[in-house]
């Protein structure tokens, strides 16, 4: 009878244990995906990959979550608002990472915003987060990290994927990072060194290594998306850059 019991106070104490720590790893799970933004307009087939390796397909006014890597197809273009009002919009083939946002409009010194483009390209609106504290918020690639300055910008990483970009000089354009500046202005940054770019400037970074080096006018890429994509409401802000510089990339 005593062993029964014994046994039975084991059990018990093996399930209450087994149910703290599913509660805490649900817990912790919520915390983690936290809503961050809201994809406002789409073009096609757009993918989110949680944290745990779970997908599920996004549609218009789909939330964006804390740690989602979001893929979009060959003929997808993708618009995302968060909620510190920043915007990005995604290339067709492209991939980014929301690797960390954190927005307290109480606690400003607590924000921070890390993004990580892996694949194609993006253009980007600075948000408050990045207005109020232009550290807090950068854009890493594999060959460079970018740092904002009140920005409208263009990021564009080409691996062997690019042969369908217009160039310029009808050239396929040379694997790496290629970025123009249509607003403000970025700080381009790897163990090569760092280099400023201003508005109407374009940049370009071979690889990890090699430093960032300005790219003439003439010759430079920009990240151009369609008017369906980038364009707000009348009287709002657009996330177009044509204006701005003369070179495309579609």
């Amino acid at each position: 009878m005593k062993h029964a019991i014994h046994t039975g106070y084991r059990t018990m104490g093996k399930f209450w244990r087994l149910l703290a720590l599913m509660l805490l790893l649900g817990w912790g799970s919520q915390a983690y995906a936290q809503m961050v933004g809201t994809v406002t307009n789409l073009s096609g087939v757009l993918t989110a990959r949680h944290p745990d390796g779970s997908t599920r397909i996004m549609s218009s006014k789909s939330e964006v979550l804390q740690g989602d890597t979001l893929i979009t197809q060959s003929n997808t273009y993708a618009r995302v608002k968060f909620m510190d009002n920043s915007e990005i919009v995604l290339r067709p083939a492209s991939e980014m990472v929301v690797k960390s946002f954190l927005y307290d409009a109480e606690k400003p010194e607590r924000n921070n915003v890390a993004i990580g483009l892996v694949k194609g390209g993006l253009r980007a609106v600075t948000g408050l987060i990045g207005k109020r504290n232009h550290d807090a918020v950068s854009f890493d690639t594999p060959t460079a990290t970018i740092g904002i300055r009140g920005t409208h910008f263009g990021a564009l990483f080409c691996q062997n994927d690019c042969g369908g970009v217009p160039t310029p000089n009808g050239s396929t354009p040379a694997n790496g990072l290629h970025v123009d500046v249509a607003q403000g202005a970025i700080v381009l940054s790897n163990p090569g060194g760092s280099q400023v770019f201003q508005a109407g400037q374009f940049g370009y970074v071979a690889n990890f290594n090699t430093p960032p080096m300005p790219v003439p006018a003439t010759q430079g890429l920009q990240v151009k998306m369609p008017q369906s994509i980038s364009k707000n409401a009348p009287g709002s802000k657009s996330i177009d850059a044509s204006k701005s510089v003369s070179c495309m990339v579609q």
